[in-house]
């Protein structure tokens, strides 16, 4: 499950592109967004309201 804290949440997600995706859209796609508590609209959403945005040349939220 994907945290509700912001920092965390790029965190984990950070990890999950660094470890096992090329692209954010590959990681969220591959979300089964049934057992989140949140929709992929809501965590990218959450990113966004904390500052953090999507480098397609890093793979990384900064």
């Amino acid at each position: 499950m994907l945290p509700g804290d912001p920092v965390m949440l790029m965190s984990v997600i950070n990890t999950k592109l660094r470890d096992f995706y090329p692209s954010a859209e590959a990681f969220f796609d591959d979300v089964d967004w049934a057992e989140e508590r949140m929709s992929r609209e809501d965590v990218e959403k959450k990113l966004l309201d904390a500052g953090f945005k999507y480098d397609p040349g890093k793979n990384r939220y900064i």
